[in-house]
């Protein structure tokens, strides 16, 4: 089972009977309510991503990419050697180099403010960064009315869900209802905890199977 964006629009209107005009036309803010839940809840590898890029000689800022939410690691090439840098809060990094002009090859990093990390000490050369970081997915309603998702592909019951209890509570719904949507929600969040914080961290070689305590 997977959802284009036209079919989750029409689920959505077919569970709760409601095709008012202006129901229909907020179908888009529940999706992407959703998928913020989605996004805050679990870890998946889905939504990690690598960019490569490089630091300016005597710059010690970084711009990060338009769709940056957090850092899991920053890591600098100098003569073909890769290091990672320890991230510290920006205190930490101005008492480390109070002096901007004081260069050399990066050893700490942090966030500077909302479009930019800052190195410590400034780099003296333009070396090659690559930045691993937590970022936001396009959403299911920025394409198309028969775009997909990795979520409306991987995790349909949970967009489901998930979007039928930001439209009843738009439409003032009867609780139970949107309690009984809630804990399917959270019934699909639990799955999808199990795969990105679970099978997508390991391999059965290195770590073996996933247990469960016996019940």
């Amino acid at each position: 089972m997977s959802f284009t964006f036209s079919e989750l629009k029409e689920a959505i209107k077919d569970y709760t009977e409601n095709e008012e005009a202006t129901f229909v036309s907020n179908l888009p803010v529940f999706i992407r309510n959703c998928e913020e839940r989605i996004l805050k809840s679990v870890q998946l590898t889905f939504f990690r991503r690598n960019q490569t890029s490089s630091l300016t000689s005597g710059n010690r800022f970084l711009a990060l990419p338009d769709d940056y939410l957090s850092s899991f690691s920053l890591s600098v090439t100098s003569a073909s050697n890769k290091s990672f840098l320890q991230h510290k809060d920006v205190s930490f990094i101005e008492d480390y180099n109070p002096n901007a002009a004081t260069q050399g090859l990066p050893k700490y990093y942090g966030e500077f403010d909302e479009g930019n990390l800052t190195v410590a000490p400034s780099p003296d050369a333009a070396y090659a960064v690559e930045l691993h970081y937590f970022y936001r997915p396009a959403s299911l309603t920025a394409g198309a009315d028969s775009a997909k998702t990795w979520l409306s592909d991987n995790a349909p019951f949970a967009m489901l869900y998930g979007s039928l209890i930001e439209a009843y509570t738009f439409m003032k719904g009867e609780p139970d209802i949107i309690q009984n949507y809630d804990q399917k929600f959270g019934e699909a969040l639990t799955r999808l905890k199990d795969l990105g914080e679970a099978k997508q961290t390991g391999d059965a070689y290195s770590g073996g199977l996933v247990r469960r305590g016996k019940t």
